[in-house]
């Protein structure tokens, strides 16, 4: 049979119309089969990842939670035990190990005498005024933001070195004070009925975000660092025993079908995104008309400094771009400070750490002769740190 030539295109159209459906329902399909998959696998990291993480909760990995002191114990064989429960405090404390929470908000006061009875030593990580007064360790003190050293008898402060605390307290007779002055101090050490207390305001100090600063990292281990194990408890509104102290949340003032009716709208606003924006076909690239190089606008904005005669920027630009060379060459954060750079560059040339904060971090020059001799200062130093740098890594 002859096939004519006018039948041949529709035939060919006709053939090439059920592919592109096709094609077109496979690519929907594929589309659909990813989204179920993001979803799924946001649910499953949902459901492992950590949940709400309060502030100082060891398992919390916000500039708030506490996880980098915990694993700091972990590595000096310290057994952290992270329990969210009351009946399970004293199931998991041992003899000769520390008890460590933050201030038990939501316990009343009985419930915080039999929370840390069983155990032999007790460390609040954070606190109130009537928590310390209901612990007998003493009253709320007037704030002081300087730095402070242990300046007590307690043998595991003696290597802490200098601390900045946010709230001291007036101790009370026969409880030690420490870091602090004669009238108040930061950290309450008491023995009450046989049972040793320890009280701190630890918030910023023990806190992800601080705990490198100054000696907070080794105050955090000299309280619980003393023992084998820690049980650690974190307080929540879940296991208070305090009657309606538990929040509405919103899976409780809404029906069951609220989160579902939720990811259903997530799901077709997602799919509505990806039609409409396939309305308009693929993206079209398009050559810019100019390539400007990185060296031109360098000599721009140089000119223009030059120009304004403004050698206080100019020299602040000289000095960023020289501490951000020190600090990569020094092993440092691309962001380390100024002193910081100063004290690494100190130790490496064994020299005074005065003049190069100066020299870094001083007062800018005013005009162009001072301009000069910034940066020719500067460059010296950079200098002086390569070839230290490389003095330190030549083989011997």
């Amino acid at each position: 049979m002859t096939v004519s030539a006018e039948q041949q295109p529709t035939s060919t159209a006709a053939s090439t119309n059920p592919r592109r459906r096709l094609k077109a329902v496979g690519g929907w399909g594929i589309v659909a089969v990813l989204v179920l998959l993001g979803v799924f696998v946001a649910t499953q990291v949902a459901v492992q990842m950590p949940g709400d993480r309060g502030g100082l909760d060891p398992e919390g990995v916000g500039d708030s939670g506490t996880r980098a002191l915990a694993e700091l114990l972990r590595d000096r064989g310290v057994e952290v035990t992270v329990v969210r429960s009351r009946s399970e405090v004293r199931a998991a404390l041992d003899a000769g190990s520390t008890l460590a929470t933050t201030n038990p908000y939501t316990l009343t006061d009985e419930g915080i005498a039999e929370l840390i009875e069983p155990a032999d030593r007790v460390v609040f990580l954070s606190t109130s005024t009537h928590l310390v007064a209901s612990l007998d360790l003493g009253a709320n003190a007037t704030a002081d933001s300087t730095e402070v050293t242990a300046d007590c008898d307690v043998a595991e402060f003696a290597h802490v070195g200098a601390i900045r605390p946010d709230r001291l307290f007036d101790p009370a007779s026969g409880v030690r004070g420490c870091f602090g002055t004669d009238a108040a101090a930061a950290v309450l050490v008491g023995d009450v009925d046989g049972q040793t207390r320890i009280a701190v305001e630890g918030s910023r100090l023990f806190s992800n975000r601080y705990l490198a600063e100054n000696g907070n990292a080794a105050l955090g281990l000299a309280l619980l660092g003393q023992s084998d194990e820690v049980v650690w408890y974190v307080p929540s509104f879940g296991d208070t025993d305090i009657e309606g102290a538990a929040p509405d949340t919103l899976g409780s003032l809404t029906p069951g079908w609220v989160t579902p009716a939720i990811l259903l709208l997530m799901l077709a606003a997602l799919a509505a995104a990806l039609w409409r924006g396939q309305r308009f076909g693929p993206l079209v690239a398009e050559t810019l008309p100019v390539t400007v190089r990185a060296s031109e606008t360098m000599l721009g904005r140089a000119r223009l400094t030059a120009k304004a005669g403004d050698a206080a920027h100019a020299a602040e630009a000289i000095r960023d771009g020289s501490r951000r060379r020190l600090a990569r060459r020094l092993g440092l954060a691309a962001r380390a400070s100024a002193d910081e750079v100063a004290d690494a560059a100190s130790d490496r040339l064994r020299i005074p750490r005065g003049s190069l904060q100066t020299l870094l971090a001083g007062p800018l020059p005013g005009d162009d002769e001072g301009l000069i001799e910034l940066a020719r200062r500067l460059s010296e130093l950079e200098s002086a740190i390569e070839v230290a740098v490389h003095e330190t890594r030549r083989p011997k």
